[in-house]
């Protein structure tokens, strides 16, 4: 070897001696670097170099990086920067029957779910995204993808729970419930997860890229035109929502995580119905219409105007409005347990069910829970014969469909048999 690098080690091709004539700016070194490193261009420090004779992988550490706060708040605020804007829940204006059923589910996500089905341009998918401002925080596993809860074994994924069984302690923080969109279009890889086969099969280790199921954990999981949704993907999510787990299985190989999420869809009727069996798995059922009355299509014209035009001004107008009904969601969803659902009125919901020929017990239990929703959401501890007649409809209506070609009866017959039973 010649020239400037001669005095230098050819296998280790340390920094020369004497500076050669360099292809980049001297200056694009850190000044923290330390003194001896294989001289290359500053693109391949750290990166693989195995197609290069004498090179090894190299780790560099202690590089001066610019100083960026990594503080929680500073994050979120960054991040609600960026976001496109939301329309307020609190600007929509009628839909009553919609934005009840959202908000009941969002206070007691065992309720299972609402299927809002209506005329085009009613509102429903914006109703539906503006529920994002209005979700609650929840407390999950630092870095893990599934968004395990460290104090419930029933959502936690596999590897959290074998560092709890050990006695290991695992860092938790708490995150906003996240809202994962399903377009009608993915793949059923990309809803379940994969699995690298190759990576499983050279490094013996399970590789997986976790999908949309995984996201939605301990979330909601909104599909739009969920009517027009592939069979397969139907397949997928019964199999997700009956057993609150998501298993992927690839040659040979077999991965299991929690996917237990509040099921949003929504949908015309003109453009078909949904199969009986994923039409039991909501547990409310939203009819939506077109708004009548003239003065109510103007106001919401306007509204809507006054979004497009200056969108963060009008969220700002609503901001009093936004805050008064998250706080009162928190507060359902902390004195949810405490209420309580006198014997009698347990007896008359089920006798309702019962009278109606409604399959299975999901009627009840949905009903049941929908009313103690509706009592927290009002602030009481007791639920009364009036929360049951508010969401008794919406619960069962849905239920009543034995041929698949009937349409869905539209609550009168559920009002009926109510007051039928309850006097």
């Amino acid at each position: 070897m010649v020239g400037p690098l001669a005095a230098c080690s050819s296998r280790a091709l340390l920094l020369p001696c004497r500076a050669p004539t360099l292809p980049y700016p001297v200056t694009s070194f850190p000044t923290s670097l330390p003194a001896q490193i294989p001289w290359r261009r500053i693109s391949e420090i750290g990166a693989s170099s195995g197609s290069r004779r004498g090179f090894r992988r190299l780790q560099v550490s202690n590089v001066a990086v610019p100083e960026v706060s990594s503080t929680t708040e500073v994050r979120r605020i960054a991040a609600k920067e960026v976001q496109r804007p939301v329309y307020p829940f609190a600007a929509i204006v009628g839909q009553d029957e919609m934005k009840l059923c959202l908000l009941l589910n969002v206070i007691d996500p065992k309720i299972g779910g609402v299927m809002i089905m209506g005329d085009r341009g009613t509102g429903k998918s914006t109703t539906v995204r503006s529920l994002v401002d209005l979700l609650p925080e929840i407390k999950v596993v630092i870095g893990d993808p599934f968004n395990s809860d460290p104090d419930d074994p029933e959502s936690m994924g596999m590897e959290v729970r074998e560092r709890v069984i050990q006695g290991e302690e695992v860092p938790a923080t708490t995150i906003k419930i996240t809202m994962v969109d399903l377009p009608l279009g993915a793949t059923e890889d990309r809803v379940c997860g994969t699995i690298d086969i190759e990576k499983a099969l050279t490094e013996g280790v399970k590789a997986f890229e976790p999908g949309l199921l995984a996201k939605a954990n301990r979330g909601i999981l909104y599909v739009d035109e969920v009517n027009l949704l592939d069979d397969h993907l139907v397949d997928v999510l019964l199999d997700s929502a009956a057993s609150g787990w998501n298993t992927v299985e690839r040659e040979g190989i077999s991965i299991s995580h929690p996917a237990r999420f509040i099921l949003i869809g929504s949908g015309n009727p003109e453009e078909g119905e949904l199969r009986p069996q994923l039409l039991d798995r909501f547990g409310m059922h939203a009819q939506v219409g077109t708004v009548r009355d003239a003065e109510l299509r103007v106001k919401i014209v306007e509204e809507r105007a006054r979004f497009d035009m200056d969108p963060k001004g009008f969220r700002e107008s609503y901001r009093t409005e936004q805050e008064k009904l998250q706080q009162q969601i928190t507060s359902a969803r902390t004195n949810l347990s405490s209420v309580q659902i006198d014997h009698d009125l347990r007896v008359k919901i089920s006798k309702v069910c019962a009278e109606l020929n409604v399959d299975g017990l999901r009627g009840d239990i949905v009903t049941n829970r929908a009313a103690k929703a509706l009592a927290a959401l009002k602030g009481r501890d007791r639920v009364t014969p009036d929360d049951v007649a508010t969401v008794i409809p919406n619960c069962l209506r849905h239920r009543l469909r034995k041929d698949p070609l009937e349409s869905i009866d539209s609550g009168l017959l559920v009002i009926e048999k109510f007051y039928e039973v309850f006097n």
